[in-house]
């Protein structure tokens, strides 16, 4: 019997299914608009411009992908934001060439590939306006004034969202916020509900009333707002990094949440020092833990100078103990 596609074998794990096999992101199956109407993605060839004129730049320690330059504020009080934040006017926008453009969408294998669009950074937005001080000592000592920028914001974020979902169609919409350093939040779940809570949830609900099954990227230990995202719709959380309780969450959630991750990434299992039997043994360790019952994607990964020998050689044992006996651990197990 032919195997299915990546794409339906994706889907079937988003949806609460046993997938044929188990998923990995290192095999591609999804596909995503790669606009800059909303924040910038990467800036490998210089600085890049968010919508509201923030300066965003990369470099190869973090694969270009694209960061708020430091030290470029355009917003240094928040109670000063209507004087310096305009969304930009889209009357008379021709939404549809936009997606028609190949450069930033075109025609897409939808057979093979998952399709997915996203937004709703409101965090990460007013901290590429502020810097990270200010934007959280704003939301601690002006609250209101971050609601009414974020409801000001949300009008242009929605107007991008709603037809990046009527003219791509996609399968899947990613809530993308970073609400989390490595040890805590970035702020009580009280705060959270009060001033994030509801323009994720005017996100979440235009994916839901569309059909759509709703991913969630959010670094760092998050672990606090899970309620939170369960009651949105959300179905899915990567990186689902191992600061969090992942055995704990998984046991609580696991019917009901697909952890993409939960491999330590930064840590000394996938440094270049670290022996091969010790990775080998954290591989088998890893898979037998998340995989039982599904919900679950691999990701293992290494860290180091990709062009060192022992990079590759590592790269090339995770690769083949994937292929060897993680893919098919739903049919040997």
């Amino acid at each position: 019997m032919a195997q299915i596609t990546a794409r339906e074998n994706y889907l079937r794990l988003l949806r609460g299914e046993i997938p044929e096999y188990l998923p990995t992101m290192a095999e591609p199956c999804t596909e995503g608009a790669r606009d800059h109407l909303l924040t910038p993605i990467a800036a490998p060839d210089g600085p890049v411009y968010s919508p509201w004129g923030v300066r965003f730049v990369g470099s190869p320690e973090n694969n270009f992908g694209a960061m708020p330059e430091p030290g470029f504020i355009i917003l240094d009080d928040i109670t000063r934001w209507r004087d310096v934040i305009r969304n930009p006017d889209m009357t008379g926008f021709d939404w549809e060439a936009l997606y028609r453009d190949p450069k930033v969408f075109g025609e897409k294998d939808r057979v093979n590939k998952v399709i997915m669009t996203g937004g709703g950074d409101y965090f990460q937005t007013l901290v590429s306006f502020m810097g990270f001080e200010n934007a959280l000592l704003a939301m601690y000592e002006e609250p209101e004034e971050v609601t009414a920028l974020f409801d000001y914001l949300s009008e242009y974020f929605l107007l991008v969202v709603k037809n990046a979902i009527h003219y791509t169609k996609p399968d899947v919409y990613m809530l993308a916020d970073d609400t989390a350093a490595q040890q805590a939040p970035f702020f009580s779940p009280a705060m959270y509900r009060e001033l994030l809570e509801p323009f994720y949830r005017r996100h979440t609900e235009l994916a839901l009333d569309a059909g759509l099954l709703i991913d969630h990227h959010n670094c760092g230990r998050c672990e606090d707002f899970i309620d939170e995202w369960m009651d949105m719709g959300i179905c899915s959380w990567n990186p689902a990094q191992t600061c969090n309780d992942l055995k704990a969450i998984k046991a609580k959630y696991g019917d009901r949440l697909t952890m993409q991750g939960c491999w330590d990434n930064t840590g000394y299992i996938s440094s270049l020092e670290c022996p091969d039997e010790e990775l080998t043994e954290a591989l088998y360790a890893y898979v037998d833990t998340f995989a039982p019952g599904g919900h679950f994607v691999f990701m293992a990964g290494l860290h180091g100078d990709r062009s060192d020998e022992r990079f590759v050689r590592k790269q090339k044992l995770i690769d083949d103990f994937y292929r060897n006996y993680a893919r098919n651990w739903y049919k040997n197990h």
